[in-house]
């Protein structure tokens, strides 16, 4: 049952659309019956249980958690529980939940496009080393993520990563999720609005916070100032994006609603100027109306992009400003999309004279040695730190003009580059089935292979050609706006044996042309084909391009037994 403070304050001003059915909206009144894990926020505020991983499960081991907690709540606290091994993907969606746990714990420690210093990266790579068996990658969300935690190790990795001022809080959940903002904020020569500000309050009110820790579901948030569009705002519920208005100057467009899984969205702009000292208040105003509106029914329309589907965004903006901000935004164009979005790769002039520098580990596989060994580094150069990006990369912020290509050079010695190939700089990959429950292929060791083949069968590449592998539908290395797009599933071979292989979304992307990649009817390639397939589509596409064509409109006109990798008809 909802807190009477979660009521909007203006609710007769407004006349709100109803469903045909009741879908667990609370602003209605539609508060029962609850599904599983409304139930759950229900019994108990997912924040209170820290105290329990505390002084009770940390102390009396894994058998002692509460299964609530253990496949619930603790998504609170940055913590799932591991797929444990041994499970093909054939496993994945036949067995439950509690029989592919294993004892140990992925968890997710929250950036929120800070600026990572010399201290705060030695801690992450010390926690990856002690307790995460020196595993960690680069998520698409700015986070760093681990795996192997014991929940016997969590006090002390909570209390290590606290000291520097790091958090795993809401890191899962049906939460605001870790924000993600430009690695180059405040730094790029041609930004349009620094947006840290914005950020950092938007967490200091939100984070930890009961009025915005039941949410229907997960909720995703960007904000960028810079013109290339860094933080892929038409795929968060909730973007800000840098805009400038005619007399008010540089602020900020506001879009809504986007996501993608299985039901992908594109955000709808809502053409508005927010300044910067009202960006926060702008987000809670729209957290509040998925909260108090977002249907809680079923899960699989819990998301803000259902509610914008079916509201349309004048109904929303209509809400927003007279039940939350109770003010009028200011109209503004939206601004113009740029070609690609920015990913920062390479030495780039900052506004100061200092130079940031932009490197590719391989689908943001690092581990606790590279992390220290980049604390190492951002010290010896006096550098200001690193941020992460949204592409599964790192940003080093403040390094010395003059030392710029010696750093590039040190970056290589630590597993790193800021000089990478089209393929190690534009593919990425979800978890995969080495510890995601959800998962039914391989992806990371998967993409790692296919970038080093694709190296050596292109090395020269003239072009950007984004890759991104997901091993189940949900999307989170972004399948669905990626040039190749591949998303893991189960296939039959030559020989009618089911194996490892993906879906094929083609001419997917965001920026300019924002769109979803096509998919070819009853098209699948198995794992173990996917290098021929890639290499054949791109060869095709490298033979039929006109001048400066890129991809994906390359695909949007290409015969279609050149995208499923068929020779080429032939000519009359």
């Amino acid at each position: 049952m909802p807190d009477l403070r979660f009521k909007p304050q203006a609710a007769q001003n407004t006349e709100i659309p109803r469903p045909k059915r009741a879908e667990g909206q609370w602003a209605l009144g539609y508060t029962e019956p609850l599904n599983k894990n409304e139930q759950s926020k229900k019994d108990d505020d997912p924040l209170n249980v820290r105290d329990r991983i505390l002084y009770t499960y940390s102390r009396r081991g894994f058998d002692s958690i509460d299964p609530a907690d253990l496949r619930g709540r603790f998504r609170w606290m940055g913590l799932y529980t591991q797929r444990a091994p041994g499970f093909d993907g054939g496993k994945t969606a036949q067995l439950e939940e509690e029989e592919l746990d294993d004892r140990f714990f992925m968890m997710r420690v929250r950036t929120d496009g800070a600026i990572l210093d010399g201290p705060a990266l030695r801690a992450l790579g010390e926690v990856s080393s002690a307790y995460a068996r020196n595993t960690a990658d680069i998520t698409d969300r700015n986070n760093i993520q681990y795996h192997w935690i014991e929940i016997e190790s969590v006090p002390a990795i909570w209390e290590r990563l606290e000291a520097v001022g790091l958090t795993t809080l809401e890191a899962c959940g049906d939460s605001p999720r870790p924000f993600l903002g430009s690695p180059v904020a405040g730094i790029a020569k041609d930004e349009i609005i620094d947006g840290s500000e914005a950020l950092a309050e938007i967490k200091r009110r939100i984070l930890g916070n009961p009025d915005f820790s039941n949410l229907p579901r997960k909720f995703k948030t960007a904000l960028t100032g810079h013109p290339s569009h860094d933080v892929a705002p038409e795929v968060n519920d909730v973007a800000f994006v840098g805009t400038v208005h005619p007399e008010h100057g540089p602020g900020f467009d506001l879009w809504v609603g986007g996501g993608l899984s299985t039901n992908p969205m594109l955000a709808h702009k809502l053409g508005v100027w927010i300044p910067l000292d009202e960006v926060a208040d702008a987000w809670e105003g729209v957290a509040g109306v998925f909260r108090d509106y977002g249907y809680r029914r079923l899960r699989s329309k819990a998301r803000l992009k259902f509610l914008l589907a079916d509201w349309g965004k004048e109904k929303f903006r209509e809400v927003l400003e007279n039940e939350y901000l109770h003010r009028a935004l200011v109209d503004n164009p939206s601004p113009e999309s740029p070609v690609r979005p920015g990913d920062h790769i390479g030495i780039h002039e900052q506004k100061d004279g200092n130079a940031y520098v932009g490197a590719a580990p391989v689908v943001g596989r690092i581990d606790g040695t590279t992390l220290s060994g980049l604390a190492d580094l951002v010290e010896k150069y006096g550098a200001a730190g690193a941020r992460l990006t949204a592409y599964q990369k790192l940003v080093v912020i403040g390094v010395p003009a003059g030392e710029a290509e010696a750093f590039a050079d040190d970056l290589e010695t630590i597993g790193l580059t800021a000089r990478p190939s089209n393929w190690r700089r534009s593919t990425m990959a979800c978890t995969g089935i080495e510890f995601c429950k959800l998962a039914i292929v391989d992806t990371k060791e998967r993409a790692r292979s296919l970038v080093s083949e694709l190296e050596k069968r292109f090395p020269e590449l003239d072009t950007d050609i984004s890759v991104n592998v997901n091993g189940c539908p949900n999307a989170c290395a972004r399948t669905q706006v990626a040039d190749i797009g591949l998303k893991g599933q189960l296939v039959m071979d030559a020989d009618g044996r089911q194996v490892e292989g993906f879906q094929v979304h083609l001419g997917g992307g965001l920026a300019l042309g924002a769109n979803f990649g096509r998919k070819l009817r009853a098209h699948k390639v198995t794992s173990a084909g996917l290098d021929d397939y890639v290499t054949s589509v791109v060869q095709a596409y490298l033979d039929d391009r006109e001048p400066g064509e890129r991809f994906a409109p390359w695909v949007a006109r290409a015969d279609e037994k050149l995208l499923r990798g068929e020779p080429e008809p032939a000519l009359a």
